[in-house]
């Protein structure tokens, strides 16, 4: 198949003007098994095709059994046009040589199981041998999920959707108000945040048969002055990081020998409500300790605070006011500040790609380069949600891919090579929509009302997790969701 091969496409009839433009068109798949020999050259086709007529051709190419559907990206964006439409949006000339990569499309996540609680769900994560340090010893199938609740409880669930562990009542030393966020420190450690102002860590251990395990208090951090709503975890330098509606950024020890003592204002004892206090606290002794830092300059409710994938020196952090901010987290100082049209909601990271993601209240997520070289603020823009994007999580097998929870009642996932240009210019767009199972049958929610999502997390063995309104744990798996970059 060596030179330029003319391939006619009896699939497309396109019309005579494209039938009268061709291009040349070099086709490539960095997986072994899809992969045309090497000795196959540049294709002429017309540029009417689009991703279906695309994908028959490399099928019939490859002389495949069974049809594989595939996707094509150009310059590391997905085709989502006729060839004739990209050479047009992009000033190119038909006389070019384009290389094409295709990569299996793949299906979307299907759902796998949900677990019922009694009130709404705000936070999970997960247990597993991928998901924290230390977790190498637990195998396929004994994976656990984490989930916190409005009712003040954290549960530990098996995959059979039994709850096997729940953490104390406010009288026993737990939280005195809804939770907000649950983070997995380690196999053995929990860390939680609530509306009673407090930052939690709890001892966790499994019987031997696995079929009980118990949630025992083991620090409480003061500091803060309102709802912690958000916290991080970097386990190898015994550090949190929290976000709180008090206008400040928390960094903490998860050590009691590290940390400094609780502000004496702060306790619970001190409170304008001590005597409730008091007595909820009585039959239970936790130590209590204060923060390594507050950081202070955002100046509206903190929504999000993540460490730095590869430096945890260094802290983002998200607001209402708008912006996202870097802290130096060895000195506390404010290093970076980027201001958005709207209030942020959520963060996370995708290192490879040096951009931060942050959801909205304006329902978009935007795309930042936090580094100083950076000269836009918004590097990319995600549109798909209907209504505020609260959570996000990357894809763990993907450098592409990240999830988000949106009070729509929908995760969307996107690969941000995916993208179409219109009137705002070059915008994102999600591969895939994954809406809550409680909502099937019931009809269209206004703004989701109902179904909403609090929290998500992408786990590499138990696959997409998320929580919200409907009083559900939903569990979606789907193998390779977003194409990886094969090395």
């Amino acid at each position: 198949m060596d030179g330029i091969q003319d391939t006619p496409m009896g699939d497309t009839a396109p019309t005579s003007q494209q039938a009268q433009r061709q291009v040349r068109l070099k086709l490539t798949s960095r997986h072994e098994d899809i992969a045309l020999p090497e000795n196959t050259g540049p294709i002429l086709v017309p540029t009417g095709l689009r991703r279906y007529a695309l994908s028959t051709l490399v099928n019939n190419l490859l002389s495949s059994e069974k049809p594989i559907p595939f996707e094509f990206l150009i310059n590391g964006t997905y085709l989502r046009t006729s060839i004739d439409e990209y050479l047009t949006a992009n000033g190119i000339s038909a006389e070019t040589t384009l290389d094409v990569e295709y990569v299996r499309a793949l299906v979307p996540p299907l759902h796998v199981a949900s677990f019922q609680h009694d009130d709404w769900v705000s936070a999970v994560d997960v247990l597993s041998g991928t998901s924290v340090a230390g977790g190498s010893q637990i195998n396929a199938g004994q994976e656990r999920i984490l989930s916190g609740s409005y009712d003040g409880l954290l549960r530990m669930w098996n995959m059979s959707s039994e709850t096997i562990g729940v953490s104390p009542s406010a009288g026993e030393g737990g939280h005195t108000a809804s939770i907000k966020c649950a983070k997995m420190l380690s196999p053995s450690q929990i860390v939680s945040s609530a509306l009673d102002r407090t930052v939690r860590l709890w001892k966790y251990t499994e019987s031997d048969d696995g079929f009980s395990a118990s949630i025992t208090p083991q620090l409480e951090l003061y500091g803060h002055k309102a709802s912690v709503d958000a916290i991080a975890v970097h386990a190898q330098s015994n550090r949190l990081l929290s976000a709180s509606a008090d206008h400040s950024v928390g960094f903490w020890s998860t050590k009691k020998s590290d940390a400094p003592a609780a502000p004496e204002n702060l306790l619970p004892s001190n409170t304008a409500r001590s005597s409730k206090r008091r007595k909820l606290n009585s039959s239970v002794s936790v130590p209590q300790r204060g923060p390594l830092a507050l950081l202070k300059s955002h100046t509206a409710p903190v929504s999000a605070a993540i460490f730095d994938a590869n430096d945890a020196t260094v802290g983002y952090s998200t607001s209402w006011d708008h912006s996202l901010r870097t802290w130096d987290l060895v000195t506390g100082a404010l290093v970076d500040t980027r201001t958005t049209a709207h209030s942020l909601l959520s963060v996370a990271h995708l290192p490879e790609l040096s951009l931060l993601a942050a959801g909205t209240a304006a329902r978009h997520i935007t795309l930042i380069d936090p580094r100083a070289s950076a000269t836009t603020v918004s590097a990319l823009t995600l549109r798909g949600h209907t209504n505020a994007v609260v959570c996000l999580a990357r894809d763990p097998d993907s450098t592409y891919g990240l999830i988000s929870g949106s009070h729509d009642g929908t995760c969307r996932i996107w690969d941000v090579r995916s993208t179409r240009t219109d009137k705002d210019g070059v915008m994102g767009e999600s591969i895939y929509s994954i809406p809550r199972k409680s909502a099937e049958g019931v009809g269209k929610r206004v703004g989701g009302e109902g179904v909403k999502v609090f929290d998500v997390c992408w786990d590499k063995r138990v696959g997409i997790v998320s929580a919200g309104e409907d009083k559900m744990i939903q569990i979606n798996r789907g193998e390779g969701v977003v194409p990886k970059e094969s090395k």
